[in-house]
Formats: structure tokens, C-alpha cells, sequence
């Protein structure tokens, strides 16, 4: 899970133990704030048990929709499996063949085929560009169904806050100085 401050620097924050004025506690601070002082950022502090409590609400008002989550989540996963990209690589292979044939008759009568070598490497990198992102998309809506699993597993109680839950379904938290926005990474946000 990232901090981050927003509208000042937006660097992200650290935590660490703060003595003011005799008394100790847990705080998250801006790192450009404390490397810098209040000249370098003037993001404010936020104390650990706020942050916590506001993770925590962030949970409890995605349970407290649930209906709606779920409905939002399903509508993400269907637009992450309809972008399949099946016949964007197929059609890709059927291509490089084609130039593969093209640059082996080049070859055999002596023309230069240097020009077709470059396409085919440019159609190489497409197809690694394809797959990336097809993996990416798989990545994505496995992290959705994950919230959808949360969600319905969650959905008659209310919680606290959780490290292994922030670590497994949040993305990041943004400071705001008069609240917070926690990003799920389902995609998510919810403002506290």
C-alpha cells in the first residue's frame, strides 16, 4: 500500500515515531517534509490511528454497498474479458508469416530483403505488446475477483482495520487535508 499527500508534493509518507511536546506516538509524515521541513512540503501529519480508522471505514462503506460494489465489479471484469486479444494475434501471426514467406523468396533470388526483416521484428514486438497486456488484463481481474470474494465474504459484519486485508486489497491511500481516499485495486475509490 503507497501514502501519498496530495496538492503539495504528493511524495509519499512514512511512518515514523514522533515526539511533540513530550508526548510519543506513531505518525505518517510526507518524506519530502522530513527531509525537507515544512519549506519543502507542507502536507499534513496524520496519526496512525486515523489512518487505520479511515481504512477501515473505506471497508465498511464498500460492504455497506455491497450491492452496488458487486454490480460495479462484475461490469469491470466483463470489460477487461471482452478486450480478448485472440484475433489481434492471430491476425498478427498470420502477417509475420506472410513476411516470412515474402523475406525467404526475397533471399533465394538475391533481392535485399533488409526492409522485411525490420517488419517482421516490428511485428514480433507487437505480438510481446499483446501479450503483455493480456497479461496485465488477467492480472486485473483476478485482483477483482478477489474484492468480489472479500465482499461477499464480508458482507454481514463490520471491520476494523486489518494488515493482511490493506495489504491484499489496497493499491493506495491519499492524504487530503480534510480526508482521505483510499484506492482499492479492484479499481475502487472510496473517499473517508
Amino acid at each position: 500500500m503507497k501514502i501519498r499527500g496530495f496538492k503539495q508534493c504528493e511524495d509519499i509518507y512514512r511512518r515514523i515515531y514522533w515526539n511533540n511536546r513530550g508526548k510519543k506516538s506513531i505518525v505518517w509524515r510526507c518524506v519530502t517534509r522530513l527531509a525537507e521541513g515544512p519549506k519543502g512540503c507542507t502536507s499534513r501529519t496524520i496519526s496512525e490511528e486515523e489512518l487505520h480508522a479511515s481504512v477501515a471505514e473505506a471497508f465498511n462503506q464498500v460492504l455497506g454497498g455491497r450491492e452496488s460494489m458487486i454490480a460495479v465489479l462484475r461490469k469491470n471484469i466483463e470489460s477487461v474479458v471482452c478486450e480478448s486479444n485472440e484475433q489481434a494475434i492471430a491476425n498478427n501471426d498470420k502477417e509475420m508469416e506472410e513476411k516470412q514467406l515474402e523475406l525467404i523468396s526475397y533471399a533465394n533470388s538475391g533481392k535485399d530483403y533488409e526492409s522485411i526483416a525490420e517488419e517482421i521484428q516490428k511485428l514480433s514486438e507487437r505480438k510481446q505488446a499483446i501479450l503483455t497486456d493480456e497479461a496485465e488484463s488477467q492480472g486485473e481481474k483476478e485482483r477483482i475477483t478477489e474484492m468480489m470474494k472479500f465482499i461477499e465474504n464480508h458482507a454481514d459484519r463490520s471491520l476494523g482495520y486489518d494488515e493482511d486485508l490493506v495489504r491484499l486489497l489496497i493499491e493506495k491511500v491519499t492524504i487530503f487535508e480534510n480526508g482521505v481516499v483510499v484506492k482499492f485495486k479492484s479499481g475502487i475509490e472510496v473517499e473517508v
